[in-house]
């Protein structure tokens, strides 16, 4: 544990402390006190999760929103931030001072959300699960892992009174009807998809494919040795719902025990309750295979330690964040056996359907096993920051080469 979250040093990696006897002196603010940044993993993974975000922002409209809280940001100021950002680590990497001072002077740190009440934010954590499966059923392999149907259909629902509002509805057709799409129940237990050519894959554990569709993406290991990388494509259109309160809320589980890995054991302890309780989540994720993964809802690669999931519907997508929290400590059988502080920047990649309002994110950590002890037993309260640029007055702050509309040049590739 303690070599994979090494502290970055001036010796080749990097020690951020922006702590208030090094900044410059502000006057008094009832704002909160910016966060002491220090980034406890490698350069080169921040590095390469900025750039799956800029190539992200690069596709889209420059004045195209992309986030209402804590600021409204558009893609260009964003863009703007992260290359600005990519630029001082590479410039004064290795100046814990120079970097403290250049943050400082171009970026607001900015807490996600001006009430304190709702800037308490609890982190969980999601994995790449790696399954057995085969591309034949056989009586091993029983469990189908399904595309998109093209009977699920899409729409949207625009309100004009009393407000103008968006919302993403999913059905099917029949008839002249518009029906909410199958449940899992449907799905699952009474086979409405079953015959239809949509199988992907089999698995041999439906607690594994259960548990994939949670993640939202996985890696399939087949027989022959071959690896099928697989990724979300659609979701049926009914909310999620947790099957760990479920079990908490019924006595079945202590709420001080609920894990990843406490819930697994009761779904294999107690084998004739599982379809019901898996009945429960009637949501249903259907995937795709993927060239590359895991893709987060960007559809760009996530990165390990460096990857967060939010509430799409208020957080900037692929904006730079910093967090701190505490991470798991997992013992040599696999158990919990501590917390582990951690403060570091990330970037918000993707977003999920547990993931809701302001006081919820996702960290990634990952593929396999380790990946998953650790975001098994990831529940734990912390702060989370976004950077924007500051509006420079004219002829100040600009960046050496910037382009128009104050976009500093990209960093070379």
């Amino acid at each position: 544990m303690t070599r994979r979250f090494k502290r970055w040093t001036a010796g080749g990696y990097i020690l951020l402390a922006l702590a208030l006897g090094c900044l410059p002196a502000r006057p008094p603010s009832t704002e909160p006190l910016l966060p002491v940044i220090a980034d406890d993993l490698d350069p080169a993974s921040l590095r390469g999760a900025i750039r799956h975000s800029v190539a992200f922002l690069q596709q889209l409209p420059p004045g195209h929103l992309v986030g209402m809280e804590p600021r409204r940001v558009t893609a260009q100021q964003i863009l703007a931030a992260l290359i600005m950002f990519e630029q001082i680590l590479l410039k004064h990497g290795h100046c814990a001072r120079c970097f403290a001072r250049e943050i400082e002077t171009r970026f607001d740190v900015v807490p996600s959300s001006a009430d304190a009440v709702v800037s308490d934010i609890l982190f969980t954590g999601y994995y790449q699960p790696v399954i057995e499966g085969n591309l034949v059923p056989t009586p091993e392999y029983r469990y189908p892992i399904y595309a998109t149907p093209p009977d699920l259909i899409i729409a949207e629902q625009v309100t004009v009174q009393p407000a103008l509002s968006r919302e993403k509805i999913v059905g099917r057709v029949d008839g002249e009807q518009f029906l909410p799409y199958y449940t899992r129940r449907e799905i699952d237990e009474l086979g409405a998809l079953r015959g239809r050519g949509l199988e992907i894959a089999w698995v041999k554990d439906p607690i594994d494919l259960f548990f994939l569709h949670i993640q939202g993406s996985g890696i399939v290991n087949l027989p022959s040795g071959e690896r099928l990388h697989i990724g979300y494509a659609a979701q049926n259109g009914w909310p999620y719902r947790s099957i760990g309160r479920l079990l908490i809320d019924t006595g079945k589980i202590a709420q001080e025990e609920m894990s990843m890995q406490r819930l697994r054991r009761y779904l294999t302890e107690y084998p004739d309750e599982r379809s019901g309780i898996f009945a429960y989540n009637e949501s249903y994720v259907f995937f795709r295979v993927n060239s590359e993964g895991p893709l987060g809802s960007l559809e760009v690669p996530v990165t390990a330690g460096r990857s967060i999931a939010t509430d799409r519907r208020l957080f900037p997508r692929g904006a730079l964040a910093f967090i701190r929290t505490e991470i798991p400590v997992i013992g040599p059988g696999g158990e919990l056996e501590g917390w582990h502080p951690i403060a570091r920047f990330v970037l918000n990649q993707d977003t999920g359907g547990a993931i809701r309002g302001f006081q919820r994110a996702d960290l990634f950590f990952g593929t396999g096993k380790k990946a998953a002890e650790l975001a098994g037993y990831m529940n734990r309260r912390g702060k989370l920051f976004f950077l924007f640029l500051k509006e420079a007055p004219a002829g100040k702050l600009s960046a050496p080469g910037a382009e128009k509309n104050n976009v500093p040049k990209p960093y070379a590739r």
